[in-house]
């Protein structure tokens, strides 16, 4: 074999190998730190496009989570108003009912209850809201709930707010008195049906905001399961698997102490020629 001075191909060789081994060391220390296997494009470029493809996706579905959730808060704070609406109404009821009786002793008292009732149905139809939105007097119109990571028109809900302004006894006025008259047993007899009608019409939106509630329960166990099933897909594309890592780990160590000490003794090569010259 001639011994050669000017290249050491030995070298050159155990360089490139050490080389090598500090790069692998290097990505495995990095995936290890990062717990990714895909730390950049050059990793993996088409699993990095795949991956934050999920991701947008993911982070899609999380906030159709929340805002879902705010469909929930609505329709919970639309049935309670009602709920509250419905058992003043009943009251009402009861005391017209009570009014109709030909022995009532004392109608004005009586009256003083319901004109005291009906303000505050009124007041509760004219304030209910929720972040800003009008939910019982009319003017909230539809509210439009993004319940999907895309903007098509099937991951939308739409919700109309209710119109309570026609019951008997709501008044624009929150002063006025006399809305349900119930002073006389005739005209507390005329307004038993009127009443009833209210009660129903009250319980009827308050059923319908349960059944909104309803649904945007399951439209998050919906997403919920969606965003779990893309979370562990994006996992199996990027995550690094520890076993693995740590094995390349190892060996990525032993390569590069092996190589270090074999690159010191290709550059001692030369030094054997200048023996031979020494004699």
């Amino acid at each position: 074999m001639a011994l050669i001075v000017n290249s050491n191909l030995a070298s050159l060789n155990a360089q490139r190998n050490l080389s090598k081994s500090q790069g692998d060391l290097n990505q495995a220390l990095q995936r290890l730190s990062s717990g990714l296997r895909v730390n950049s494009a050059k990793d993996d470029a088409a699993g990095l496009f795949v991956a934050q493809q999920i991701t947008r996706d993911i982070r899609g579905l999380n906030q159709a989570v929340r805002n879902s959730a705010d469909g929930i808060s609505l329709g919970q704070t639309a049935e309670g108003a009602l709920g509250e609406i419905a058992n003043n109404l009943q009251r009402i009821r009861e005391i017209a009912v009570q009014a109709s009786n030909a022995t009532v002793g004392n109608a004005a008292g009586l009256q003083l209850e319901v004109d005291q009732l009906t303000q505050e149905i009124s007041r509760i139809v004219q304030t209910t809201e929720f972040n800003g939105t009008q939910l019982l007097d009319g003017t909230g119109g539809a509210l439009v709930f993004q319940v999907g990571a895309n903007g098509t028109a099937d991951n939308r809900i739409t919700v109309t707010a209710s119109n309570l302004t026609s019951l008997s006894a709501y008044n624009a006025s929150l002063t006025n008195t006399g809305t349900v008259d119930v002073s006389s047993n005739a005209a507390a007899q005329g307004v038993l049906a009127t009443l009833g009608a209210d009660i129903d019409t009250a319980n009827g939106e308050r059923a319908t905001y349960g059944a909104i509630q309803n649904r945007f329960e399951a439209v998050i166990s919906n997403l919920q399961n969606f965003a779990e099933n893309l979370t562990a897909a994006r996992s199996r594309i990027e995550d690094a698997d520890f076993a693995a890592e740590t094995a390349k780990l190892t060996r990525a160590q032993v390569l590069q102490q092996a190589g270090v000490s074999i690159v010191a003794q290709a550059n001692a090569v030369p030094q054997a020629a200048l023996s031979l010259l020494q004699g």
